[in-house]
């Protein structure tokens, strides 16, 4: 089986974990941090905003089952692109909206999503599309924090509405056990 790699920023790395871990052809989502400037940052450190880093999940996904080009329809679904190093109440630029590409087709197909759900967003997407530096696996807290905790508040507020668009949104690519 070919496997590819997506990194990915917008917002709270658990909402973003959720929402792709409901979908076929998700081998892995892992929650971390990329493009700041300190080595093995902590979640602390990272949540100050003075390390640079961006909150971001890696998915390894089978391309032969969903496209690259379908993780980005669900990420332009899931946040809001027009917001500056803000999702919701979560603000600074660990939250910003990012796509770290893996490669140059990465880059293309990320700048023409961007070009095509310009036009459904009513402010200028300020997505930020960069070659995807050294990636840092967030702390096993982290993991699967929405199927471990889904009625902590932050989850009922936040996670479980973007949860809740990818299953309404995209049901034919529901994995069978997702729901």
């Amino acid at each position: 089986m070919k496997t590819e790699i997506a990194t990915l920023g917008g917002g709270c790395f658990w909402c973003l974990e959720a929402a792709y871990s409901e979908l076929a052809g998700i081998l892995t989502v892992q929650s971390g941090y990329a493009g700041g400037h300190v080595e093995h940052p902590s979640y602390k450190q990272v949540c100050s905003g003075a390390t640079g880093h961006a909150e971001v999940v890696q998915i390894t996904f089978d391309p032969s089952i969903i496209s690259y080009d379908d993780l980005l329809k669900v990420f332009f679904t899931i946040h809001d692109p027009t917001t500056l190093n803000r999702q919701g109440a979560d603000v600074g630029t660990q939250y910003r909206s990012v796509i770290f590409t893996h490669s140059p087709a990465q880059a293309q197909s990320a700048q023409a999503a961007i070009a095509e759900f310009a036009s459904l967003w009513p402010g200028k997407i300020v997505t930020q599309v960069q070659p995807a530096p050294v990636f840092y696996q967030a702390e096993p807290e982290h993991d699967n924090y929405y199927a471990r905790n889904p009625y902590a508040g932050y989850c009922q507020a936040v996670v479980a509405p973007k949860v809740a668009k990818v299953r309404a949104k995209f049901f034919s690519q529901l994995r069978a056990n997702a729901i």
